[in-house]
């Protein structure tokens, strides 16, 4: 499946390819995602496409400083993050709400307890 989604103005695009359809999201609790609202699916890093230019991208960590949160500059939105899975693969986290035709009631939201780690 081949996806698209950016930002609100629309300074930050991307598009990502999946095996299969994204049917299921992760709704961390940690205290940036649960005041950003994301809703949130993992795709490797080389299935990521960043569209617009880096230099746009406002880029916050937090805590262990391991995920670079992406945001734009111009609005605030946080379409995307980067990080390193446990098992050293590069990742891209998608801020689900930012892709372009994404129905959160389509999908099996799945609870993750950032809060606790």
């Amino acid at each position: 499946m081949h996806y698209s989604g950016g930002c609100h103005c629309g300074r930050i695009a991307f598009e990502f390819d999946s095996d299969a359809p994204v049917a299921e999201v992760i709704e961390c609790n940690c205290s940036l995602c649960a005041k950003r609202g994301h809703l949130l699916a993992f795709v490797p890093r080389d299935k990521f496409t960043l569209k617009t230019a880096e230099k746009d991208l406002g880029t916050y960590t937090f805590n262990t400083h391991r995920i670079r949160h992406h945001f734009c500059a111009q609005c605030g939105c946080g379409p995307f993050g980067e990080a390193k899975a446990p098992n050293g693969v590069a990742m891209a986290s998608i801020n689900m709400r930012c892709v372009e035709g994404f129905e959160p009631s389509e999908v099996k939201i799945k609870k993750f307890d950032g809060r606790s780690r």
